[in-house]
């Protein structure tokens, strides 16, 4: 996993293929625990599949964030991984980043900072 301050209001985490990748959920949540001023984007390009521990790890994450007023994004997931999250009914709860590169998310997410400023 890559944990990214792109800018001084965005950090982009990368996720790698793993067989479980809730160990690095949960330090996303630590580092971001101690955040207030920031919104997450989560990169699944590497990522086939997520279990019920990492889908608990992204609602924990997103509602810290939502608290504060801040965003999660989740870029790049997979169609079967998404269709879990449907079938979950959780798709309504994230914010999915679908046919768009991290750049892309990051510009869009940057624009909408400095309009809501």
């Amino acid at each position: 996993m890559a944990i990214e301050n792109w800018s001084e209001n965005i950090v982009l985490v990368t996720l790698h293929k793993e067989l479980r990748i809730s160990d690095e959920l949960k330090n996303v949540n630590e580092i971001i625990s101690n955040r207030d001023n920031c919104d997450v984007i989560i990169d699944f390009s590497d990522v086939d599949i997520v279990t019920s521990s990492d889908i608990c790890n992204l609602i924990i994450l997103h509602t810290s964030l939502h608290k504060c007023g801040r965003r999660l994004i989740l870029c790049n997931v997979a169609v079967l991984t998404k269709c879990i999250f449907t079938v979950a009914g959780l798709d309504e709860l994230f914010d999915f980043a679908d046919n768009k590169d991290v750049q892309t998310v990051i510009a869009d997410l940057a624009k909408c900072q400095l309009k809501a400023k």
